[in-house]
């Protein structure tokens, strides 16, 4: 187990000789360097206060790809589509996907045709919530095919997110697996949080291997190198590089096997604000593109 966990998570940490910078190179080698993105629900202190500054700093940083998610003000966080495009745009930036409020049923179709109309390429379903049985994933797989013939009509697509709770069995089977299983790939594209895989003890590198083309956009925080305890409330979460998922390899397989969009989204601050830890994320991602 140790020596399988070695290889899959080596520290992604590997600039430090050039070696290490050689072995990154070959790895990135015939892969086009993703664009940048971000998950604003990680600023989200931030543009709740500051929209256009907060987002203005992101710009600055190098992100050119957002992803937003259903906010108190909407996923046009108080703007039109329009608006919030033009806003964006101003900073080198476009909007990507959005994470919505599935409980807001009647909203949906509307909010397709809204994030059709500026371009963009997903609604994402973020949660679904732990279950004790099984064939309420079973319903949610119909509930998602809808959706994306929803979606599919207005000229986008749309994809589920799964957290923790999916890579735990539930009577006796994984509900992402469920999920995978009895959604349309024709309507249902998936989301992987890395951060989620490795430390529910799965493999990323299996899940984009064997569904190939499924995964269609990605989350990026990395996994402590000391993991906290078992059961403990706060999360393993750290910047990336700083921990043990070794991302050159890890975006190059992702690319391998269809990702096209990421988007760096921390949850733990340590030390630092959330802009700082964006910063940092953004710097990191930019030093890979440099070797």
């Amino acid at each position: 187990m140790m020596n399988r966990r070695k290889f899959l998570y080596t520290s992604g940490l590997l600039a430090a000789s050039s070696a290490a910078a050689s072995a990154m190179r070959a790895i990135l080698t015939g892969h086009k360097h993703p664009a940048l993105g971000i998950q604003l629900y990680m600023v989200t202190n931030e543009m709740t206060k500051n929209a256009k500054g907060t987002l203005k700093q992101l710009g600055a940083m190098g992100y050119t790809q957002l992803e937003s998610y259903g906010s108190d003000k909407g996923i046009f966080w108080g703007m039109t589509n329009k608006e919030f495009k033009k806003l964006a745009a101003g900073y080198g930036m476009k909007l990507v996907s959005a994470h919505h409020n599935p409980m807001l049923l009647n909203e949906f179709e509307q909010m397709a045709a809204q994030a059709a109309e500026i371009g963009m390429k997903y609604l994402v379903c973020p949660w679904l919530g732990p279950q004790k049985h099984i064939d309420f994933f079973k319903h949610a797989a119909d509930d998602f095919n809808t959706r994306g013939a929803i979606c599919k009509k207005h000229g986008l697509r749309y994809a589920y997110h799964p957290h923790d709770y999916p890579y735990k069995p539930v009577d006796g089977q994984l509900p992402i697996n469920v999920l995978l299983a009895n959604t349309d790939k024709d309507l249902v594209d998936f989301q992987m949080d890395v951060y989620y895989t490795v430390t529910e003890g799965q493999d990323p590198y299996a899940y984009l291997k064997n569904h190939k083309g499924r995964f269609k956009l990605m989350h990026l925080r990395d996994v402590m190198k000391h993991r906290l305890p078992k059961g403990s409330e706060e999360e393993s979460a750290c910047d990336l590089g700083q921990g043990i998922i070794n991302f050159p390899k890890l975006l190059s397989a992702a690319q391998d096997n269809g990702v096209n969009y990421f988007f760096v989204e921390q949850s733990r601050y340590y030390h630092e604000t959330p802009l700082q830890s964006a910063k940092k994320n953004a710097a990191y991602l930019k030093g890979m593109r440099q070797l």
